[in-house]
């Protein structure tokens, strides 16, 4: 039998393996910026080709935490173990 393939995976980190979904799933748990990405899984840290798109997926919208982020309060407790 053989595994089961994922199909339409796009990476945005070459260097990591990191996709635009995990992106998405790490800016859905509270990272607001690239380098809260890239705390989150690598992403950005090693060529920085990638800083760009990661920051087109981040938008510039609010960041639905940045309230936490400004009283500096915790708010990627619990991306390491998604990564």
């Amino acid at each position: 039998m053989s595994p089961v393939r994922e199909v339409n995976r796009v990476y945005v980190c070459n260097c990591f393996g990191v996709t635009e979904a995990q992106v998405k799933k790490h800016a859905a748990d509270g990272a607001c910026t690239p380098r809260q990405i890239a705390s989150a899984c690598k992403a950005g840290t090693d060529c920085g080709s990638c800083v760009r798109r990661i920051q087109a997926l981040l938008g510039r919208g609010a960041c639905p935490r940045r309230e936490l982020v400004d009283q500096g309060e915790p708010v990627l407790s619990g991306l390491d173990e998604a990564a």
